[in-house]
């Protein structure tokens, strides 16, 4: 490397040199480019001549001297037409009088045919510099493949001011200007246009003037908590030097044409004329996609179907191409061997259609008869079971298909799987995942007894040693980690490759959404109408409660209001005018009243340019109306989407509709009316993060129900990189077995009875249901014999029995017969088992009121400092449940709920308020060691280092009153000193 200060020149020279000494290249000279077609003659038909003379001799004999200017006309013709390109001339040929011609050879799969591999070694890779595109365009360098011009590149050198910035620039503004140059030619010139100075390198496939859009390719800087944008110091070369170490290195170049590169078609519908369109994008990885692409193919050569893989790339970060691209690889993929590795690929989503989007991508990157098969809202369980058993290579599928499968696919486990889960965070617990592993593992076994049959099914739910999982998520949860992450040197679980949030962010991928965040809050009072006091649950009461003031019309005429006058007034005109918003509702019954209050406000106000939709799914009767989603936007729900990006929508209202997966690079706000919490948070403000070139978009969150530390405090785990800091407990489920066993509700000798029935292998008969159902009807009577307190608690540890017995199957090789006997038959009995109040709670419908409505402004965020707490930790076996339910008084709900809007607190106020804290601060993991290490002295200090964390998670509780103690140390102190030794002892398991 020079230690003298460069030139751009010397840069030139630096990097030419690179590629004729390292790599391979030929040097070309300006001369010798054709700019009326963007090759280079002499090395384009050196080519054809060297690698298929035959073919070129028969042409010869047709063509005479007009061979060339024949065979030239006709790649740029092919290259020019409306649906042509040179990315497909490059790799599938073309056809001239019944000869086919070839103008690249890709490395051979496997060794078997010597002459592919001949062929393949006489590409020619060469290099031009200072290469005129036309009488006003010099380009620095022109990389070409066997005389076809594929890249460009515009070199900056920051020693003497420049950067790439600077070569953006020039590009966007000197450069094919009106679309003439041929060199620059959408789909017919350059693949690719690299702008790149000593530090970092930004690509661009469509050179368009002052609407050019480049987008970094950089490797990342840092690692883990400290990764960002642009890319390490490198104390032998230039940071940059990945471009002629790597991409530019003649395999990689085949690689990106033969395996990644490829044109997405987008259907479009004119609005001025209602007639389609097709759009159509040339589509090169970013630098991380090519990246984990690569060293997944790498690990899964050594590998083979042995490990499984956790993928962790934030939103927007491409991930439908990355999983496309990676089922076809593996669908080729040879061992060293030239062995097949998987015999099958199957995308998995949760979603109940199998995402449209993720379809186009998989079919429109190969178009070879059977190669895929996408099972859609149209194809049965049994179509799926007929296509594992058959010989597609790549199925995307449903999750939800596989539980129903699992008896009809034979002998799988002598095939070997790839399995690609799209949305890992929630597609990968349960019995659906276990059906996956089930299915894919199944055989026909003949077996000795019953145990030896629980053994199998045992082995058949955790990793299976044919098939692989690729788990993509940009929000893997604990359990995700402990199942697909990857052991590091720390103990820690962490993923295989990582794309943060925040490097996406740094590197304009994504917007931060938080960026813009305003929190209002709704003050109101409750008034009782009746004289009686009732007693009922306080969760039930709330609900009612909350409930009553959420669609309350005083309520929800305030918050429209707000809600329109900010879009208008702050977000409609950006994008040009395209900018649109999303309403989040907590129910459907709130956004059918919202869209109705949303069209009466417009029209009162004489808005004629907002309108809004309303999605929401089956139907809601409000005041003895009845509404569907198609009947209030006037149009079937299969068209909402194409609908909404058009301008005549601004506003989609959304009851748990188009949180997730969704991408409308358009929307620029969001009005959260809902409690968000944890991954249900990022996924629905990161529908906001998409860039929306060649705009520079702002975005806005307005929140009515999550203050900025909740929604910030969700965010934190995945903001970088994402650590297990523990794991599993096999002994745990012992200590819920003993918990359940002191109930006295179960008998052993019925439960080895009911799995005998259950695993006979023959039909069971009506014989043997009666003796199910006695088994079952008998424990639940035992349940039934408790006071409804004490069997809430019951079906509360049979269900952290079952569920966390499932993961552990799932992420360990845990392995007792008897455990697995006693988790089906309660996996059955909580089927069977209903358990009802009596006196089943209080219905307070006209019992209640509200009055005074304010909303008020309380915060507001702009542009701050995210942070980054990577460490998660898998919740104990008791977490797996659900939370108990308590009792008070309606007049003490009431007087909870007028506290936040300024009422006396008084004693009994309080004490609910600490209980719910003590809740809270009862599921803190630091607070469980610390009780179970240390005395209650040594406890108080880790108590009250965690009270502020508590009191702030809990705020929706009682905000008030919350904020009150959080403003006042002293205060907090004096009333939260009140449990301390309570739940001390409460998590020591003390009495």
């Amino acid at each position: 490397m020079p230690t003298n200060v460069l030139t751009e020149k010397d840069y030139q020279k630096y990097i030419i040199n690179k590629l004729i000494n390292d790599n391979g290249y030929i040097l070309r000279k300006d001369n010798d480019f054709d700019r009326l077609f963007a090759l280079d003659r002499e090395m384009l038909f050196n080519f054809l001549n060297d690698t298929q003379p035959d073919e070129m001799e028969t042409l010869a004999k047709i063509y005479k001297d007009d061979l060339e200017d024949t065979i030239v006309n006709f790649i740029n013709n092919e290259a020019t037409k409306k649906r042509g390109s040179i990315l497909e001339v490059l790799k599938h040929g073309i056809e001239i009088s019944n000869q086919k011609l070839k103008f690249m050879y890709n490395k051979p799969a496997t060794t078997f045919n010597k002459k592919l591999l001949e062929n393949y070694e006489k590409n020619i890779f060469s290099v031009a510099e200072e290469v005129w595109a036309s009488d006003d365009e010099r380009i620095d360098l022109v990389i070409f493949l066997n005389g076809i011009s594929i890249m460009t590149f515009e070199l900056k050198c920051n020693t003497t001011g420049q950067s790439y910035e600077d070569a953006i620039y020039q590009y966007r503004t000197t450069r094919n200007i009106e679309n003439k140059t041929r060199l620059f030619r959408f789909k017919a010139g350059t693949l690719v246009n690299f702008a790149m100075d000593l530090n970092e390198c930004y690509m661009s496939t469509k050179i368009c003037g002052s609407s050019t859009y480049f987008l970094p390719f950089n490797m990342g800087n840092g690692a883990g908590v400290n990764a960002g944008k642009g890319n390490p110091l490198c104390d032998y070369d230039f940071p940059v030097h990945y471009m002629w170490d790597d991409i530019l290195k003649k395999d990689t170049i085949l690689e990106l044409i033969n395996k990644f590169i490829f044109i997405e078609t987008k259907e479009e519908t004119d609005e001025l004329t209602e007639k389609r369109k097709i759009k159509e994008t040339v589509i090169f990885p970013r630098y991380h996609q090519l990246d984990a692409i690569r060293k997944l193919i790498a690990d899964v050569k050594e590998n083979k179907s042995k490990l499984n893989y956790l993928i962790q790339h934030s939103a927007g970060s491409g991930k439908t191409n990355s999983i496309a691209w990676l089922a076809h690889r593996l669908s080729s993929l040879h061992d060293d061997e030239n062995t097949i590795i998987y015999d099958n690929i199957i995308i998995v989503t949760d979603r109940v259609v199998v995402d449209r989007q993720l379809q186009k991508a998989v079919i429109g990157m190969e178009h070879a008869s059977g190669l895929i098969k996408v099972m859609d809202d149209r194809c049965s369980s049994s179509d799926l079971a007929n296509a594992l058993n058959g010989n597609t290579k790549i199925i995307a599928t449903t999750i939800q298909k596989f539980p129903y499968i699992v008896e009809e696919v034979k002998n799988l486990n002598n095939k070997r799987f790839a399995v690609i889960i799209d949305e890992a965070h929630s597609s990968t617990s349960g019995k659906n995942m276990s059906a996956v592993t089930k299915s894919l593992a199944s055989g026909e076994w003949e077996y000795d007894d019953t145990d030896e049959m629980i053994e199998d099914e045992i082995r058949k739910h955790g990793k299976q040693s044919n098939v692989s999982m690729f788990a993509f998520t940009a929000t893997p949860k604990p359990t995700t980690l402990q199942m697909f992450g990857r052991l590091n040197k720390n103990g820690q679980y962490e993923a295989f490759h990582i794309y943060s949030m925040k490097q996406a962010i740094e590197e304009g991928f994504i917007l931060d959404v938080l960026s813009n965040f305003t929190r209002y809050e709704t003050f109101y009072q409750i008034n009782k109408l009746v004289e009686n006091d009732p007693r009922c649950k306080t969760n039930s009461a709330k609900r009612q409660i909350a409930r009553f003031v959420q669609l309350h019309e005083t309520n929800i005429g305030q918050r429209i209001e707000v809600i329109v006058e900010h879009f208008k007034n702050m977000v409609m005109d950006e994008l040009g005018g395209q900018a649109k918003a999303m309403v989040i509702t907590s129910s459907r019954p709130e956004a059918v009243k919202y869209q109705k209050a949303f069209q009466k406000y417009i029209e009162h106000k004489g808005y004629k340019n907002i309108h809004a939709l309303v999605a929401f799914s089956g139907k809601v009767n409000l005041e003895g109306e009845e509404y569907t989603e198609s009947s209030m936007n006037g149009f079937n729900e299969e068209r909402l989407t194409k609908e909404f990006d058009k301008d005549e929508y601004q506003v989609l209202i959304v009851a748990n509709k188009y949180q997730t997966g969704f991408d409308q690079p358009k929307l620029c706000a969001m009005y959260v009316l809902k409690k968000l919490k944890g991954v249900n948070a990022v996924q629905t403000l990161s529908r906001l993060n998409r860039i929306c070139p060649p705009f520079d978009k702002k975005v806005f969150v307005l929140d009515f129900a999550n203050t900025y530390e909740d929604i910030q405090k969700a965010f934190a785990p995945y903001y970088t990189t994402t650590l297990l800091s523990n794991s599993v407990t096999p002994s745990a489920i012992y200590d819920l077995e003993v918990e359940i066993d002191g109930y006295l509700i179960l008998n052993d000798l019925e439960i080895e009875s009911f799995n005998e029935i259950l695993y006979s292998g023959k039909e069971i008969k009506a014989k043997e249901r009666k003796m199910i159902s006695f088994y079952l009807d008998k424990a639940r009577k035992e349940v039934q014999k408790y006071p409804y307190g004490t069997q809430k608690d019951i079906i509360q540890k049979l269900r952290s029995f079952v569920r966390f017995y499932e993961f552990l199957l799932q992420v360990s090789s845990f392995e007792d017969v008897e455990i697995h006997k006693k988790y089906n038959f309660i996996s059955y009995l909580l089927a069977y088992i209903s358990i009802k109040n009596p006196g089943a709670g209080f219905d307070l419908t006209g019992k209640i009121q509200a009055t005074k409505f304010v909303q008020k402004k309380t915060q507001e965020h702009k542009d701050e400092e995210q942070t980054s707490k990577p460490i998660v930790k898998l919740p104990s076996a008791e977490a797996f449940g659900i939370s108990q339910d308590k009792e008070q008084k309606l007049s003490e709900i009431i007087e909870e709920i007028n506290s936040r809007t300024g009422k006396a607190y008084n004693k009994d106020v309080a004490v609910k308020a600490m209980l719910q804290i003590t809740d809270i601060l009862e599921k803190n993991e630091q607070l469980k060691e610390s009780a179970k290490n240390n005395s209650s002295k040594e406890f108080e200090t880790t108590y009250y280092d965690n009270i502020d964390d508590a009191l702030i998670e809990g705020l929706n509780q009682n905000e008030d009153f919350f904020t009150l103690l959080l403003n006042h140390s002293e205060m907090k102190k004096e009333v939260m000193g009140i449990f301390v030794e309570e739940l001390y002892k409460r998590l020591r398991n003390e009495k």
